[in-house]
């Protein structure tokens, strides 16, 4: 009976560790394709899908103009130290021109922005904190954060709501 139960042990922990290592191995395709920025713009007719403009990984988003800026927020203790690409330029090199932007998260959390924002504020797409590669802990693989210190009405929850992390997609209306 003994040596049933401990073949039967091993098995299971084969099993389970084969499984782990498929497991493992679906997370790491998910953390590359995460690391992807879809621009889709909203057609007209709104019962159509977006249709898909550009696209770009981490590293050609890196590639872009940089802009750095240290600010509170409400989810760090800390003032932080966040660096990416201007939401605008981003847009402009799409060629993307709109009213209202839909924000997308990897979890399909959506916020709507104002076009404009984009336009009015040095809204980043945030890839790094404090010089370091954005990390689950910190928001990755992209976060939209506002110079929140820069302006009074930028601290406010209106903002704040605006700011989508682990963001996927936006989609220009």
């Amino acid at each position: 009976m003994t040596s049933k139960r401990h073949s039967l042990g091993a098995l299971l922990a084969m099993g389970m560790w084969v499984m782990s290592q498929g497991l493992h191995a679906e997370s790491k395709k998910q953390a590359v394709k995460s690391k992807t920025l879809q621009l889709l713009m909203q057609p007209a007719d709104k019962k159509a899908p977006p249709q898909l403009v550009a696209e770009f990984d981490l590293d050609g988003l890196k590639k872009m103009p940089q802009q750095s800026f240290t600010t509170h927020t409400p989810w760090f203790k800390d003032p932080m130290t966040f660096t990416g690409p201007l939401m605008r330029d981003v847009l402009a090199s799409a060629k993307l021109k709109g009213k209202t932007l839909s924000a997308v998260a990897l979890d399909e959390y959506k916020a709507k922005l104002p076009f404009s924002d984009a336009e009015k504020f040095d809204v980043i797409l945030a890839h790094s904190v404090n010089g370091e590669p954005m990390s689950a802990k910190y928001k990755l693989p992209l976060f939209i954060v506002y110079p929140y210190d820069s302006k009074k009405e930028l601290q406010t929850v209106l903002y704040y709501q605006r700011s989508v992390w682990q963001l996927k997609a936006l989609i220009v209306e």
